[in-house]
């Protein structure tokens, strides 16, 4: 898995997290309340595992700022999940030059991995082989697992809302 990143610190709390779910598709949106500053591509990251799971990350202006699971990969229910109590508040920022043609979308293909809570209201994406991480925090209820090469090695959902009733 090899999605480089770039932190800068944040100013202030990191930005709340908007989530939506699309009962239709099942499809689960988190986006950063807010306007992003500063310069950088945009568009998205598309992060692929061979069962045909799919993550989006959305990145604007250079920063993730939310993702979309698109196609959930199997997920592991455990009694507890708690996330890295040890985190850094940072926005997370992409290398790529805006001025690159084709620089906004990125296709990624690696294992995924899915966990949450009994209760569904934590969730963790785990991209790639098991690896140590530190964390930082884009927004409050959202995580990113960054391995000692600052390459994504995961993601946390942090409050989700429950699955609208059918």
């Amino acid at each position: 898995m090899d999605i480089a990143v770039q932190l800068e610190p944040i100013v202030g709390a990191p930005p709340a997290v908007a989530y939506r779910w699309d009962a239709d598709t099942d499809i689960l949106t988190a986006r950063l309340d807010g306007s992003v500053d500063g310069t950088g591509a945009s568009g998205s990251v598309e992060v692929e595992s061979g069962d045909g799971a799919w993550i989006i990350l959305d990145v604007v202006k250079g920063r993730i700022f939310g993702l979309e699971v698109a196609v959930w990969p199997d997920v592991r229910t455990r009694a507890t999940l708690t996330p890295p109590p040890a985190v850094e508040d940072a926005h997370v920022r992409l290398p790529m030059d805006a001025t690159q043609p084709g620089a906004g979308l990125l296709e990624i293909e690696t294992t995924l991995l899915a966990e949450c809570d009994e209760s569904e209201r934590v969730v963790h994406f785990r991209l790639g082989g098991a690896r140590g991480v530190r964390t930082v925090r884009p927004g409050r209820d959202f995580l990113i697992d960054l391995d000692p090469h600052s390459r994504i090695a995961g993601l946390w959902l942090l409050n989700v809302p429950p699955f609208p009733p059918t």
